[in-house]
């Protein structure tokens, strides 16, 4: 069966929009414009528009997903059964998070008593998760799988007093980045005060800290568009200055 943009749309809740632009970008070009030029639609194109459904939904960026789907080594089969693998994940931390919120109900309400840990645990996984389905395939390429293990299990021990520092710190470094980004210096004061704020942040989930890793790290905040986008949504440019006083701060960078 054929389809055109707004029968399309229609069928996988989408708008017109959003299928001109994904055949601006080349992510799922028609099959063939007709006589009256409308793109249309085949099954190719519905099967391709669903893998990109399926990867929006978990998260993955349009640049990302494009050259996922472009690569010569993709097979469809492979991704459904990664799509499901990753979609059983996040079931698993909603029934985390939902588990959490009714013992919460339930110690608000006296009947069971509730460590301060427990409170935490369905946001840690979360995190864990959230991390991984981002960054997970790379970091276990370059640093072993061994060490993310590492790195998850002190995120889940983290305490209650831990888990609130951390989410303070991460408050602290990102208002001071903004303040010494626009003195436009990277071995400022500030700057390599953000640098220290980053560092010690990092300690809460790295099992062990050395500067060659961490100057690596600012280096994929300007090589990895992912990074790169996170820490320059709000100045233009903050990734590359971040690195730059990173590599200050462990030395990389006289």
């Amino acid at each position: 069966m054929e389809y055109t943009v707004q029968s399309l749309g229609r069928l996988a809740g989408v708008s017109g929009r959003t299928l001109r632009y994904y055949d601006e970008i080349g992510i799922l070009k028609p099959a063939r414009i007709n006589s009256s030029g409308y793109r249309i639609y085949g099954q190719a194109e519905i099967d391709r528009l669903q893998q990109i459904l399926f990867y929006k939904e978990l998260g993955v960026s349009l640049n990302s997903i494009k050259d996922i789907l472009t690569a010569p080594s993709f097979d469809g089969v492979t991704a459904l059964k990664e799509h499901r693998q990753k979609l059983l994940e996040k079931r698993e931390q909603l029934d985390l998070l939902i588990a959490n919120v009714d013992k919460t109900i339930a110690s608000k309400e006296r009947k069971i008593n509730m460590s301060d840990k427990e409170k935490f645990e369905g946001f840690k996984k979360k995190m864990i998760d959230e991390n991984d389905l981002k960054y997970g395939k790379e970091i276990r390429e370059k640093h072993g799988i061994e060490t993310v293990e590492k790195s998850n299990k002190k995120i889940m021990n983290m305490t209650q007093e831990e888990y609130e520092a951390v989410t303070k710190l991460s408050e602290q470094l990102t208002e001071t980045l903004s303040k010494a980004f626009k003195t436009g210096d990277p071995a400022s004061d500030i700057a390599q005060k953000a640098a220290d704020l980053h560092k010690q942040w990092l300690t809460f989930y790295w099992s062990k800290y050395s500067k060659e890793a961490h100057a690596g790290l600012a280096q994929r905040y300007v090589d990895d568009e992912r990074f790169t986008a996170y820490y320059d949504k709000e100045q233009p440019g903050t990734a590359a200055f971040l690195r730059d006083a990173i590599h200050i701060y462990t030395g990389m960078k006289k």
